[in-house]
């Protein structure tokens, strides 16, 4: 959930992967495996996200992967993630058509 979290905060604010990785100073392919899931994080770089898009660090630990799954306010926090995804999913499309040049 964090490196899909991450993804939609980046394409929200129009960014490729190659524009973010050199402002945050890791790697393109570093980057492109958080946002698939395939590696997590360190606070570092996330601290690198939240100072580059102006964001409390504490709103993108709230999509922290490594959640107790027995505990039921694990099972709320995912449950609002996933609905926070859906927005974040739906403001960066939204977004991105209103930059698209209207043809006459």
């Amino acid at each position: 959930m964090l490196g899909e979290a991450l993804r939609l905060i980046r394409v929200y604010h129009d960014l490729t992967q190659t524009q973010l990785s050199y402002e945050l100073g890791v790697s393109n392919s570093f980057l492109s495996e958080v946002e698939s899931g395939k590696k997590t994080p360190s606070l570092e770089v996330l601290a690198k996200y939240a100072e580059r898009f102006d964001i409390p660090m504490s709103s993108l630990l709230f999509f922290s992967e490594s959640l107790d799954a027995n505990r039921f306010t694990s099972a709320v926090r995912t449950s609002v993630g996933k609905k926070v995804l859906t927005l974040l999913d739906w403001a960066s499309r939204t977004a991105r058509k209103k930059n698209v040049p209207v043809k006459a």
